[in-house]
C-alpha cells in the first residue's frame, strides 16, 4: 500500500540552512509542502521572501509562497547577516528578483486558510522566528485545535550539560511568539541548534565533495562555502533546518526526551530552560546517528541529477 505524503506548512527565512532543507524537503516524494511562508529572522522580510520564490524559480516547483511578518511581535530584532551574507545565501548570489510572485494573501492568513480546510493533519515545520505563529494563535485561536504537531528549530537548553550557555537565534529573535506557542498546548518537537552544530555539522572535506556530486551539490557548494560556522577550530556548516525536517520525517535517526520548556521574555530574552518529565508537551531532540543522517543526505542528493542549474 502507498505510504500517505506528509502535509507541510513549511514557515522559513532564508537563510543558508533553511535554503538547504528546502532542497530537500520540496524534492522528498514523501512529502506535500502545500504552502510556504516566509517570516523576518535571518533576513529582512523581503529578501527571505525573495529567496524562496528564487529557490522554487531554480528547482521548477510551483508551491503558494505568502510573505510573512517584518517585524517580531513586540520588539524590534537583528537580523544573521553577518553568517548569511547580504542577501541570505551565502556565498550564492540570486538575482535580485525572482521569476514567480506570491499570492495575495499574506503568510498569517494563508496558514489559516490552509489549516482550517485541512483534515488535522497539516504539520507546520517552523524554520526561523516563530513570528508567524504567533500572530495567528492570537488572531485566530481557533486554528489550533487543527494543529496536530509543531517541529520547530530553534532554542539552546540553557544550563543543562553537554548544552553551550547560549541564546538560540530563531527564539530569541521573537521570545514573546515563541511564548504564544508553548502556551498554545499543541505537542512540539524542538530540534535545538546544539544538534545541527555539534552533532551532525558537515565538515570541510563533505562541503567540497558537493561540487563533484551534480549541478544541486556544486549549488549547496556555493552557498555553504560562505557559511562556516565560527568559533569552531575546524570549518564546519551546520544542519539545524535539515535536522529539524528530517527529525520529523525520519525520527528513526534521532534520539529524544519529553520535557516542558521555559523561555525567557525579560532578563535574557529567548533564553530557554528544559525540565524533563514524561507529561511534557514538548519532545527535545538530544541526539542524531550521524553517519546515518550523513547517508541519507548524500542519498537525497544523488537523486537530483536530473535538475540543471546555471549557476
Amino acid at each position: 500500500m502507498e505510504r500517505r505524503k506528509q502535509k507541510l506548512i513549511i514557515d522559513t527565512d532564508p537563510g543558508v540552512d533553511d535554503s538547504i532543507c528546502l532542497i530537500y524537503a520540496l524534492t522528498d516524494e514523501s512529502a506535500d509542502v502545500l504552502l510556504l511562508t516566509t517570516v523576518v529572522g535571518n533576513i529582512s522580510i523581503d529578501t527571505a521572501t525573495r529567496n524562496t520564490l528564487h529557490l522554487l524559480d531554480i528547482l521548477d516547483i510551483d508551491v503558494p509562497v505568502a510573505k510573512g511578518q517584518a517585524t517580531a511581535m513586540y520588539r524590534v530584532s537583528e537580523t544573521a547577516e553577518f553568517i548569511h551574507q547580504k542577501e541570505g545565501l551565502g556565498g550564492y548570489i540570486p538575482p535580485a528578483t525572482a521569476k514567480r510572485t506570491i499570492i495575495q494573501t499574506d503568510a498569517v492568513e494563508a496558514m489559516y486558510q490552509t489549516l482550517k480546510e485541512g483534515d488535522g493533519d497539516i504539520i507546520p515545520l517552523v524554520l526561523g522566528p516563530h513570528t508567524n505563529l504567533g500572530v495567528l494563535f492570537t488572531k485566530h485561536p481557533d486554528v489550533i485545535e487543527k494543529i496536530p504537531k509543531i517541529v520547530f528549530m530553534g532554542g539552546s537548553p540553557y544550563g543543562l550539560e553537554g548544552y553551550p550557555d547560549h541564546i538560540s537565534f530563531n527564539i530569541s529573535c521573537d521570545p514573546e511568539a515563541f511564548q504564544i506557542v508553548l502556551d498554545s498546548g499543541i505537542p512540539l518537537v524542538m530540534l535545538p541548534s546544539d544538534v545541527g552544530r555539534r552533532k551532525a555539522h558537515l565538515d570541510e572535506d563533505y562541503v567540497n565533495h558537493l561540487k563533484e556530486v551534480n549541478d544541486v551539490g556544486k549549488w549547496m557548494y556555493q552557498m555553504y562555502n560562505a557559511y562556516w560556522e565560527p568559533g569552531y577550530p575546524n570549518k564546519r556548516v551546520a544542519t539545524n533546518d535539515t535536522c529539524a525536517y528530517f527529525a520529523l520525517m525520519r525520527p528513526d535517526l534521532f534520539q529524544t526526551k519529553r520535557c516542558r520548556v521555559h523561555v525567557d521574555t525579560c532578563d535574557a530574552p529567548g533564553k530557554t530552560t528544559v525540565t524533563f518529565c514524561d507529561d511534557g508537551n514538548v519532545t527535545l531532540v538530544t541526539d542524531v546517528d550521524r553517519n546515518r543522517f550523513i547517508r541519507l543526505l548524500d542519498e537525497k542528493l544523488h537523486k537530483l541529477n536530473h535538475i540543471k542549474i546555471d549557476c
